[in-house]
Formats: structure tokens, C-alpha cells, sequence
């Protein structure tokens, strides 16, 4: 890897943890343009949906980045991102756990702390689905039992 795609990469990771999406995606188009791997396809992915909400095209690239490099853990914590982005909280979730059978990356951990944990069904006999289960828990809550 020669020095100034990592210098872009290294810039553009910085910026795009920082949530400053417009600068990680200045940095990252002028990488692909050098070389096009896992790493500035996963971070362009995010940045893209972070900036232009294009999220079609950056849950392609994202995807694209964990099939070429499926250990790697943080691709799938961007594509969790996008998915979050994209308000497909189910997905998200989804991929965060994904990404966590890869390895214990403490950023998917708390993405997946940030969403909360669900409690308990009401009725344990009964799927969560169901509407019975449903409404009991928005009642107990609301009365403060939960």
C-alpha cells in the first residue's frame, strides 16, 4: 500500500468517526480512485449514507466490503451504521451481531447498548408477537410496573 492511500485512508477514517461525513468522503473517493479495497469501500459506504443518503449504494459497498474480508468486524459495524441510517433498525441489529461472531469489537458493543435491550414478554407462553403480550407490556409500563 503506498503512502499517500494510506495517508487518505488514515484521514478519512478519522473524519468519518467523527461523524464529519463530507471530509471522510473526500478522502475516500480520492482512495478508490488509487485502489479500491474492503477498507474505502466499507468507509465510503458510510460516508455516502451519511452525507447524500444514498443508502442503496452504500449497503452495496458495505456488503460488498464483508464478503471480500468477512473477519473483519468493523465493516460490519458500518454497514450496522448504514442500516441505522437507513431507519432498518431490525437489519442493523441483525449485522451488529454478525459482526460480533467475527470479533469483540467494543464499537458494535455499544452501538448495540446505545439501541437498548428489550425486556421480557409479559406472557413468556406466548410469541412477542403476539398482541396480548403487546399491549400488556405497553400497560404495565405506562402504569409503572415495568
Amino acid at each position: 500500500m503506498n503512502v499517500e492511500l494510506k495517508n487518505l485512508i488514515t484521514q478519512g477514517i478519522y473524519a468519518a468517526e467523527r461523524g464529519n461525513f463530507l471530509l471522510g468522503l473526500v478522502h475516500f473517493e480520492a482512495a478508490a480512485k488509487i485502489e479500491k479495497n474492503p477498507t474505502v469501500c466499507s468507509y465510503l459506504g458510510l460516508c455516502q449514507a451519511g452525507e447524500h443518503r444514498q443508502f442503496h449504494r452504500a449497503l452495496s459497498l458495505c456488503g460488498d466490503a464483508c464478503k471480500k474480508e468477512p473477519v473483519n468486524s468493523v465493516h460490519y459495524l458500518n454497514l450496522g451504521r448504514v442500516y441505522l441510517m437507513a431507519e432498518q433498525k431490525s437489519n442493523a441489529i441483525w449485522v451488529f451481531r454478525r459482526g460480533l461472531k467475527m470479533g469483540r469489537n467494543p464499537r458494535i458493543v455499544a452501538e448495540l447498548k446505545k439501541l437498548g435491550l428489550r425486556r421480557q414478554p409479559m406472557m413468556m407462553a406466548l410469541p412477542r408477537e403476539n398482541p396480548l403480550n403487546k399491549y400488556l407490556g405497553l400497560l404495565s409500563t405506562r402504569l409503572g410496573f415495568r
